[in-house]
């Protein structure tokens, strides 16, 4: 197999000074380093608050996970695919964030549980659900807000032991609109 020319075969034949140094110069020893650039974060933490959202790892493979199984969502007449696919993967992203790992699949199982997407919610839940999720796939705010008024707690649990607790949520949900 041919070699690179610029390979040195043995060690010996290796450079001994930097390349574009006179012998005898050397490099000044590194500056300090501050975060002063814009989007360093200052403390070293994610903030967080109102429009942050959920900064985790690959969190954007909600959207194909959430693409593959939206045939099984029970949406209104009224809700556009796009903007429930939309809604449903932000609340996986921000569940899966939470964790600190990439979405799966019960991610985007339990966003769609609690949104009423699977299962049978009640009809007043489905209207105020078609009317937040209009156009959010087009409205950063409206999948913010959604994503927002479900609290972390409730989200982070197992979609088995979810289940029984989405009709409490789904009321939650209701009294905070």
């Amino acid at each position: 197999m041919p070699t690179d020319p610029f390979v040195a075969d043995e060690l010996d034949d290796e450079p001994r000074q930097l390349p574009n140094l006179s012998p005898g110069v050397t490099l000044p020893a590194a500056r300090s380093w501050r975060a002063d650039r814009p989007g360093d974060l200052v403390d070293g933490v994610q903030p967080r608050g109102a429009l942050l959202g959920s900064p985790g790892p690959n969190i954007g493979y909600a959207l194909l996970l959430t693409n593959r199984v939206a045939e099984t969502f029970a949406r209104s007449p009224l809700e556009h695919g796009g903007d429930v696919e939309t809604v449903v993967a932000a609340l996986a992203m921000k569940r899966a964030a939470s964790f600190g790992r990439a979405p799966v699949a019960a991610d985007v199982e339990c966003a769609a549980l609690v949104l009423g997407y699977l299962g049978s919610p009640s009809a007043e839940f489905v209207e105020l659900r078609a009317e937040a999720v209009d156009d959010a796939h087009h409205d950063y705010e409206a999948v913010r807000a959604i994503c927002d008024a479900v609290p972390l707690e409730v989200l982070r649990l197992a979609p088995g032991a979810l289940t029984s607790r989405v009709a409490d949520v789904q009321a939650a949900l209701l009294e905070s609109a």
